[in-house]
């Protein structure tokens, strides 16, 4: 993000939360956020996976899509089955562009009246542009500016969660709904991306501190700051964008192409829609691919891949320790024919090639709560 000085940096209302809990503040998407806190990135991981931990996503954009058929017009710039959504429940989808890029990854859930919609901190104002844009000037797109989002992920978020709003563990994964949560009016979303069960919790900005402190409270909760966020979601196997996803890929390349459903596959009507098809049916030249490097080194984002004869076949974009997976774990990009689970690899870090495979994603199983 360059040197940008923390006085230029914009803040969640938590930020004053993070100093007091003795949070390493580092810059991120334009805020100054918490990065870990006293405890350290591998103890709040494994927190995570074993109990319960609270995110700051404040950052994130939230906003709502009003209008008769927003539905139908959203689907005219991603190419998710949005019409299909059944009311109170959740779709991941992407924006693309006229190549197939894509612009960023984001939520669309059906309420109502309107649509949530989630998108990342980097891309929120360049995608609400793009929305206001590229919609019906019958649509209104509402930013919803005084809203703290926070997530609650782990397996203990469920018994947790029930002492403040015991209806929220009705909700099946991929489901939101709104309700009182500790007396507050919030929007409770059966979501995350940790990999583990959990929820996310969009709550009025101004009550965002004294509602995080009463979950901190619970025995089972701690803070857990962007380090584990990043390593937890890079052993589920999920996208960054800006690392795994961006622009100049497509989504049959970052192998997410069950985003698009098969109505969507046969009717087209997004951006980008020719390009996609085709390599949804025909295979890409390169895709995403889950990496497990030998021995303990990690191979960091940028680390250029081999194939077993020590040609360069693509490149590292997400990498680190995998506490739970115990080892390195990495993504990156390889050629078609380069991608079969099991196949050998070659990592240059440090001027060194270091011995990797391929492997299954994710590397750790998914314990998300599904629907009854």
């Amino acid at each position: 993000m360059g040197e940008a000085s923390s006085s230029d940096l914009k803040k969640t209302p938590l930020h004053a939360l993070h100093v007091e809990l003795g949070a390493r503040m580092v810059p991120f998407a334009g805020y100054d956020m918490p990065v870990q806190y006293p405890a350290g990135i591998l103890t709040e991981h494994n927190h995570t996976r074993a109990q319960a931990g609270l995110f700051d996503v404040s950052h994130m954009g939230q906003a709502r899509l009003w209008g008769a058929g927003a539905d139908k017009a959203i689907e005219t710039i991603v190419p998710g089955n949005i019409t299909g959504l059944a009311l109170g429940r959740i779709r991941y989808t992407i924006f693309t562009n006229e190549a197939g890029g894509i612009l960023d990854d984001l939520t669309i859930g059906r309420a109502g009246h309107h649509l949530s919609i989630v998108v990342n901190a980097a891309c929120k104002d360049q995608d609400y542009a793009h929305m206001r844009a590229k919609l019906p000037k019958s649509m209104r797109l509402e930013v919803l500016e005084d809203r703290a989002l926070l997530a609650l992920q782990g397996p203990a978020a469920e018994k947790v969660m029930a002492r403040f709003a015991p209806e929220a563990a009705k909700l099946g994964f991929m489901s939101f709904t709104s309700m009182k949560v500790a007396g507050l009016d919030c929007t409770v979303f059966r979501s995350g991306y940790t990999g583990e069960d959990g929820f996310e919790i969009s709550v009025p900005a101004n009550d965002a501190d004294a509602f995080a402190r009463k979950f901190l409270k619970e025995p089972e909760v701690k803070p857990i700051g962007l380090g584990a966020r990043d390593s937890l979601r890079l052993e589920a196997g999920l996208c960054l964008y800006g690392h795994d996803l961006d622009t100049t890929t497509t989504p049959a390349e970052g192998d997410i192409g069950w985003t698009i459903a098969k109505r969507r596959r046969e009717e087209g009507g997004f951006p980008g829609d020719k390009i996609i098809l085709k390599q949804l049916a025909e295979g890409p030249a390169r895709v995403r691919v889950g990496i497990r490097p030998d021995g303990r080194a990690p191979a960091r984002e940028g680390t250029k891949i081999l194939d077993a004869k020590g040609k360069e076949i693509g490149v590292i974009t997400s990498g680190g320790f995998g506490p739970t997976a115990n080892g390195p774990v990495a993504m990156g990009y390889v050629t078609r024919g380069n991608n079969a689970v099991g196949t050998q690899l070659g990592l240059v870090v440090r001027g060194a090639t270091l011995a990797a495979k391929v492997a299954a994603l994710p590397f750790v199983p998914h314990r998300y709560k599904k629907a009854i």
